[in-house]
């Protein structure tokens, strides 16, 4: 099947290739909207403070950075270890934080790090980060070569759901839909096994067809 015989038989279905992705996108969106609890999203940001830093970066070697850099990266691992969300849990006084999605953000050259909790409390995303926060900084110091994991900006609770993405959602059922009135389109024309014009009887028969019998209609 060609491009063009496929833009026929979506001209020809056009009913379809219209109703299938209205519909897939008013159901997602229904459900999306009406079904779908919002999620809130809470960031601390923290400076890990290595043994090696004098309060500035003067007199620093190469590998003085770079080995503080590789500590930040540690510390952004042991943010997400059991050890750190076991303990967090502990002191917010529940059994584990499954419920919640623990995010650590940090770049090459800095070692400042973002965490970031995501859940369906707007009040609890803020707590469990600043918990996290602190249970990091006590766990970093006890274990690893840091003197402290100092918080810049504490987390605050969300005033507005950062998510789901219900639009982009949306979007993609209705793209779902165009791809499935396309299948559909192509399987009923794969399933035809009519006979349903001259070229075809041409095909069929090897011969040129050399008259045509014209329909007549009663007019009774």
């Amino acid at each position: 099947m060609t491009l063009l015989d496929l833009l026929k038989l979506m001209r020809k279905n056009l009913h379809l290739m219209v109703a299938l992705p209205i519909v897939f996108a008013l159901v997602m969106a229904s459900y999306a909207w009406f079904l779908m609890p919002n999620s809130y999203t809470a960031s601390v940001s923290m400076y890990v403070l290595t043994t090696t830093t004098e309060g500035t970066s003067e007199g620093l070697t190469n590998s003085d950075l770079a080995a503080s850099q590789m500590l930040t990266n540690d510390v952004a691992r042991l943010i997400k270890s059991n050890r750190v969300l076991g303990d967090a849990a502990a002191q917010l006084s529940t059994s584990n934080l499954a419920g919640y999605q623990v995010d650590v953000a940090s770049q090459t050259n800095t070692r400042v790090l973002t965490l970031s909790v995501t859940g369906s409390s707007a009040q609890s995303v803020a707590i469990i980060a600043n918990e996290l926060a602190r249970t990091t900084d006590r766990v970093a110091k006890e274990i690893m070569d840091v003197r402290s994991v100092n918080v810049i900006d504490e987390a605050l609770e969300p005033k507005s759901p950062s998510g789901p993405p219900r639009l982009m959602y949306t979007m993609v059922a209705f793209f779902v839909g165009i791809a499935a009135a396309i299948a559909l389109v192509i399987l009923k024309d794969l399933l035809n096994t009519r006979v349903r014009d001259i070229s075809e009887i041409e095909e069929l028969l090897g011969a040129p067809v050399i008259g045509q019998m014209p329909v007549m209609k009663d007019r009774g």
